[in-house]
């Protein structure tokens, strides 16, 4: 156009257009302005300044982008297979209308009339063999594509009408069928066992929350809800610190808590400190981490077992007291009826001498069970030190000389414990040993070994073994004549002290009975 200079670089594929409209004297007070080739080549003309072109805000310059080389988009399924069959057809129908234009076929020439009746007939009957083929082919994905699309959404319902067994499209079809029916059963099972879950967590006495990564509660139960004193809608969403178990979600993940809630415990009033066993496992959902927390009250526990052990202690103590205190008190009254006679017999001397015998003795019994029962109870901590297990066993058991006992030594190893309190607890397993192979004229054995990670000391005898187990290590009670019943109680209390275990049962293999201890390694 005129006054103005258009060029275009072949380097990088932009077109400039620098216009001389903005200087109008550029056109009147120049000849050069007529020559555009001369502008350009001088730096210094008015009518185009490089300058100027870089400096000057509202110049007229247009940068335009060359097109993009163009790129075909892949054809949709359905069209392939309409240009497959297009393709597929097209040799035929070409050769079937060169012979029908060329007059060769049935040796004769043909009227325009039929030529082109047999020309359209030719190119229609193959384009809708090209169609009905998509359709045949198109039509059953779209099928099946609904069919996936609803086992997506979660309809199970919907099922797809099967053809012969032998065609590949109908296993197809009968697959699909399967596979909705095994995932309605799964869906099923999930539901009822998440209903049964929901049951159970509603029902349980232990408070359950639920907490995701950023510490928000996601699930809790009702025993949470009484624990917490609100409902479900307002502890959702909140945060373990403006509930107060942030400290649940730190620390040990099983230990016991000494706290208070708002809805207090069983049995006690709200507010008031009490005893929780919590548990912490972690699990995913939707592929995030979560953490489970459970509560559970031992207030109510404890205090059933402190009632408990209170009325064991009162029925072995009346027991024992009963025991001596009767027959202090019928012999008291006779001496005390002798004496208060005018005439008293001859031999009361020795009747007040054997009353009086008698009274001494009930009393040193009744000294010893109150002596055995302080030892019971005032026993104190286990001492740990490093000590040789295969010293300690061979030392208590060369102690016993009534009955030469059997020892199978297993490996050499060292335990941490206390060696007084184990020594008293295998002397009194071994003497319990000794005392019931003695009445049946049998043997004692004596043996360890390693079992995972523990010391596993076994002692079997050959005895008459044991009618009845379940009050074995129930403090006082015994089987023996004239037992104070307090050594199995003390050498359990002494076992589990180390944090071990103490069982005491009847031989599979033959009579008698097997003390196992167990000692973490």
């Amino acid at each position: 156009m005129p006054g103005s200079v258009k060029t275009q670089s072949e380097s990088d594929g932009i077109a400039i257009v620098a216009s001389s409209l903005d200087n109008p004297q550029s056109t009147s007070g120049n000849p050069q302005s007529e020559n555009p080739q001369s502008a350009i080549r001088n730096p210094q003309s008015a009518h185009f300044s490089i300058l100027q072109y870089a400096q000057t805000e509202e110049q007229n310059v247009k940068v335009k982008p060359l097109p993009r080389a163009f790129r075909p988009q892949p054809l949709n399924y359905d069209h392939r297979v309409l240009l497959l069959a297009f393709f597929t057809g097209l040799p035929g129908a070409i050769v079937a209308l060169i012979l029908l234009w060329a007059g060769y076929v049935w040796k004769g020439e043909f009227t325009a009339k039929t030529q082109w009746t047999l020309t359209v007939f030719i190119v229609g009957f193959w384009l809708g063999c090209a169609l009905a083929l998509r359709e045949r082919v198109v039509t059953p994905l779209q099928t099946l594509s609904n069919l996936l699309a609803a086992l997506r959404e979660g309809d199970y319902s919907i099922r797809g009408r099967a053809t012969k067994k032998d065609d590949p499209l109908g296993d197809v079809v009968r697959e699909v069928n399967a596979l909705g029916s095994t995932l309605r059963t799964q869906r099923l099972g999930a539901m009822e066992a998440a209903a049964l879950a929901r049951t159970v967590m509603a029902e349980i006495e232990v408070a359950v929350f639920a907490f995701d990564s950023e510490q928000k509660l996601r699930l809790v139960n009702r025993a949470g809800e009484r624990l917490l004193d609100r409902p479900a809608e307002q502890l959702l969403g909140r945060t373990a610190e403006d509930l107060r178990l942030a400290d649940c979600l730190e620390g040990e993940p099983a230990r016991t808590l000494q706290r208070s809630f708002p809805g207090g415990f069983s049995g006690g009033p709200s507010g008031r400190s009490g005893r929780w066993g919590m548990r912490r496992s972690a699990f995913r959902q939707d592929g995030k981490p979560h953490h489970l927390i459970v509560l559970a009250d031992l207030s109510r526990a404890l205090r059933e077992e402190e009632r408990l052990a209170w009325q064991r202690l009162v029925r072995v103590l009346g027991h024992e007291l009963n025991n001596s205190l009767a027959p202090i008190k019928s012999i008291a009254g006779s001496l005390e009826t002798i004496i208060s006679r005018a005439e008293r017999p001859s031999d009361w001397e020795e009747d007040l001498q054997r009353g009086l015998s008698i009274i001494s003795s009930r009393s040193e019994a009744l000294n010893r069970f109150m002596t055995a029962y302080a030892q019971l109870a005032k026993l104190p901590q286990p001492d740990l030190q490093p000590m040789d297990a295969g010293a300690w066993i061979r030392r208590v058991t060369s102690l016993e000389t009534r009955l030469k006992i059997e020892l199978i030594a297993g490996p050499e190893l060292t335990i941490r414990g206390d060696q007084d309190q184990l020594e008293q607890l295998l002397i009194n397993l071994i003497r319990n040993a000794v005392d019931a192979s003695t009445e049946t004229g049998g043997g004692a054995l004596v043996s360890w070994r390693v079992n995972d990670a523990f010391l596993e000391v076994s002692i079997e005898d050959e005895g008459p073994g044991l009618p009845n187990t379940s009050n074995l290590f129930v403090p006082f009670f015994t089987t023996k004549p004239g037992g104070s019943g307090i050594g199995l109680a003390l050498s359990r209390q002494i076992a589990e002290g180390h944090g071990g275990i103490l069982t005491l049962e009847n031989r599979v293999t033959g009579r008698g009975c097997e003390a196992r201890l167990r000692l973490p390694l």
